[in-house]
């Protein structure tokens, strides 16, 4: 049986010499001396120069200004907060490391759903302007292109032509641009559009052509019944919503459309073979590594708040499905901090430690709603209302190689199943506590809350604890890529994701938007390297990311989503030289192993990587 943890309960401070000779794998609580990992920090996250010196005191400034809006007991708060950082084994997201605590007018958010666009000119321009002040606070952006009116259609109060979705996106594209070169935060942003409209297959070939849309990610709006349909071999209706009091003329069907909370007449513009138009996409992803897909009536279903809100977009690398102007609250708990006696025999992993860190986190990313900024008061009240919050995991990879376990084994599956299990249930009983003591999210509603999918599988105890006492966050759990803070804890492996190579190039940008190359070795290779001598070896147990078979992804992906109420962040590498079947196969488990979304990348696929194995 499950052991119940104590709320809050932290993990106790042991010095490095107590980690050394108990067998911890100790890591410096100032940044790493690896040359990537001090420049991230130098660039990212270090505040006021010479008065930040190390990363222990960008972690102190953290701690202090979340432990601030504590109505009492700050005193209390903020070493406890400080004891989370310490030696990386809980690493808040890169916008609470670079902003808290600091002078500066951005956001703690690392991402937001923007609101939906108005289908015109003054309502695009609106939601422009909306994206563009987001950015310049630092936070990315998600939005639906959906709302907007097909290529060629006629505007009946102005007389003119629409030029579609995709062709306003090149406009967010330009801002986003204009943006990164004024200084501020890379122009990340989600693009989504659904697979029923009309403009569908524009959305789709939009990145075969060289350097379009490069700030975006892509993702098609996948519905069961497009899913039915090509299972089906069924022609598949292209439509639109009717504009609001215009009659009836040709063949309409009734679509639950995004930015509607029911179903409405659209006009159905032509129809298209499913699986044609299923393979088109395909095809594009192949070539170009984009776009992914989005299981959306599958988020829908699985959301804690499926009663109170509708989702059709994500952050920009999809681990939080969010209603509009709602935001991304992200921290990860480094496992590869939590193996004890790493490389030998005896090596485990601390499960009670990685709950504890998940307790605390909880309170500590619930603060961090308090003490951000909003680029708009629209987010101000969307976060406000449910207070998402997204613990997750790093370090996953490195974690299982220390173990002596292979990523791509049962062992290692059943390993990290087991562990997102204990920080899920652990976060969930920590947020109860905390709406004990500070009151539950505003959109708390106890009946259909706890008829969610999601929360009717949490235990009986965690069940009884939101009946009788509510819950602090609606969400809690996220797993992010993490790749920055990553690098900054001594590039350990980012999120679950398996490592990529023993030894790399990895491209970072440096304070002024340029290019910077950095050779880099896998935290957990280098440390059994360290202990080893050999100066290119690789420990038992290692296996590079593009060696890894795409069913074995996609089961280390589907046994942690049982225990992720937000989403879950993976790309899918495959060799360079896998052919389009494999490629295509693997979409297709995806939506056999009930996951939320699906991206797969090649090597050698028209975009290019921020990463490069080293030649031998």
């Amino acid at each position: 049986m499950e052991q119940v943890l104590p709320s809050y309960s932290l993990p106790p401070r042991v010095s490095l010499g107590q980690e050394r000779r108990h067998g911890v794998n100790a890591m410096p609580t100032t940044a790493p001396e690896v040359p990537i990992a001090r420049h991230v920090w130098a660039e990212r996250y270090r505040q006021g120069g010479a008065r930040e010196a190390s990363v222990a005191a960008t972690f102190a400034r953290v701690a202090r200004a979340l432990a601030a809006v504590e109505p009492a007991g700050a005193d209390r708060w903020e070493p406890a907060f400080r004891a989370l950082m310490d030696g990386f084994a809980f690493i808040p997201g890169g916008r609470i490391l670079a902003g808290a605590g600091t002078a500066h007018r951005v956001t703690l958010f690392n991402c937001f759903v923007m609101g939906t666009i108005a289908d015109s000119i003054p309502g695009i321009f609106r939601a422009l302007e909306e994206g563009a002040l987001t950015l310049q606070h630092g936070g990315g952006v998600g939005y639906d292109f959906s709302t907007l009116r097909p290529r060629g259609t006629r505007a009946e109060t102005a007389g003119t032509i629409a030029s579609g979705p995709v062709s306003f996106m090149g406009v967010w594209e330009a801002m986003a641009a204009t943006m990164q070169s004024t200084g501020a935060r890379r122009g990340a942003m989600m693009g989504t559009l659904r697979c029923d409209h009309p403009d569908i297959e524009a959305f789709i070939d939009a990145k075969r052509a060289p350097r379009t849309l490069a700030h975006f990610n892509l993702s098609v709006l996948v519905t069961d019944a497009f899913l039915h349909a090509i299972a089906a071999d069924e022609a598949w209706p292209l439509v639109f919503p009717l504009p609001a009091g215009a009659p009836a003329s040709g063949e309409t069907i009734a679509r639950a459309w995004s930015g509607t909370s029911a179903q409405v007449a659209c006009r159905v513009a032509r129809r298209v073979p499913a699986r044609a138009l299923w393979r088109r996409l395909l095809e594009a992803a192949y070539a170009t590594g984009e776009p992914g897909v989005l299981f959306i009536d599958r988020i829908n279903r699985m959301n804690n708040l499926g009663y109170c809100e509708r989702i059709a977009a994500t952050n920009p690398c999809g681990e939080v499905p969010l209603p509009p102007y709602g935001a991304c609250d992200l921290g990860s708990i480094n496992l590869a901090r939590l193996v004890r006696d790493p490389f030998t025999p005896q090596a485990r992993l601390d499960t009670a430690r990685a709950a504890a860190l998940a307790g605390g986190a909880v309170r500590l990313l619930d603060n961090a709603i308090d003490a951000s900024r909003f680029p708009l008061p629209q987010q101000a009240e969307a976060v406000r209302h449910s207070r998402r919050i997204g613990i997750g995991v790093t370090g996953l990879a490195d974690a299982l190689l220390m173990l002596g376990l292979r990523y791509d084994t049962d062992a290692a599956v059943a390993l990290a199943g087991g562990t997102m299990r204990a920080i899920c249930h652990a976060a969930y009983r920590a947020s109860i506590a905390l709406a004990a003591e500070k009151g539950s999210f505003p959109a708390f509603a106890r009946d259909p809350y706890l008829d969610a999918p999601f929360v009717r599988a949490l235990p009986e105890d965690i069940r009884d604890g939101i009946a009788r006492t509510g819950i602090r966050n609606s969400h809690l759990l996220a797993i992010a890529p993490t790749g920055t803070i990553s690098l900054l804890a001594g590039n350990i492996s980012s999120g679950l994701e398996p490592i990529f190579a023993a030894d790399a190039t990895r491209t970072v940008l440096d304070a002024h938007g340029a290019k910077r190359d950095f050779a880099v070795t896998d935290a957990a290779v280098r440390q059994w390297r360290a202990a080893n001598g050999p100066s290119d070896g690789v420990p038992p147990g290692f296996v590079a990311a593009a060696e890894i078979a795409p069913e074995r992804h996609l089961a280390m992906q589907a046994a942690l989503q049982p225990y992720v109420d937000n989403a879950i962040s993976k790309t899918v590498t495959l060799p360079a030289e896998a052919d389009f079947a494999a490629f295509s196969r693997v979409f297709e488990q995806a939506d056999a192993l009930g996951l939320k979304g699906c991206t797969v990348f090649r090597p050698g696929a028209a975009r290019p990587g921020i990463l490069s194995a080293a030649r031998g």
